[in-house]
């Protein structure tokens, strides 16, 4: 079986661990970087990109998801956990994590008040999926290796590079869970291949 984190120091964390659970998966809130150590793939939640940066910076777990990353974790990266993992963000000079070839602009979709709900057709996963956008980003570049999996607007909300998922919406928040079914066999599938 495998376990799946989910980043715990700001967000939707609660919900993303209801999700991974109601997949049937162990989930373990990731609140000390040496917990990393015990799960298979990482969900980066959404929430508050520049305040994840500093609990990051303060807590010390930046070399650690770097290090998660190289040994071939996959890694979820939903709204501002998709900022976090890629390699530019427009405006900025350096990326976070920077591990996903993509380039993404931050609350590209408006402020908060600007939320809204738009059913998706998400590439190999589903269709009709309840996309719940919140301040969100988008992916206004991706690289030759990136797949697109979903646009809304002509823009480009999820992507997937090989171990690597972003999407611009929180799955966390609808009944619908079969993006983190997704994500959770792409973790089934690197575990299996480290075991071969």
């Amino acid at each position: 079986m495998v376990k799946v984190g989910v980043l715990a120091l700001q967000g939707a964390v609660r919900e993303h661990i209801q999700s991974v659970e109601a997949c049937g998966v162990e989930a373990v809130a990731i609140k000390h970087k040496e917990q990393l150590e015990e799960v298979d793939g990482l969900v980066l939640p959404g929430g508050e990109s520049t305040t994840m940066r500093r609990l990051i910076d303060k807590y010390d777990f930046m070399d650690a998801l770097k290090e998660f990353a190289r040994a071939g974790k996959p890694m979820f990266g939903t709204c501002a956990g998709l900022i976090l993992i890629a390699k530019n963000v427009v405006g900025y000079k350096e990326p976070h994590i920077g591990v996903m070839d993509v380039t993404v602009e931050r609350n590209s979709f408006g402020r908060q008040v600007d939320s809204f709900e738009a059913d998706l057709d998400i590439k190999d996963v589903v269709g009709n999926f309840p996309a719940v956008f919140i301040r969100a980003p988008h992916i206004v570049d991706a690289g030759p290796d990136v797949e697109i999996l979903a646009k809304h607007d002509d823009r480009i909300v999820a992507a997937r590079e090989g171990q690597f998922l972003g999407c611009s919406f929180h799955p966390e928040l609808t009944d619908n869970h079969q993006l983190t079914a997704y994500f959770i066999e792409m973790v089934k599938e690197a575990k299996q291949k480290k075991l071969a």
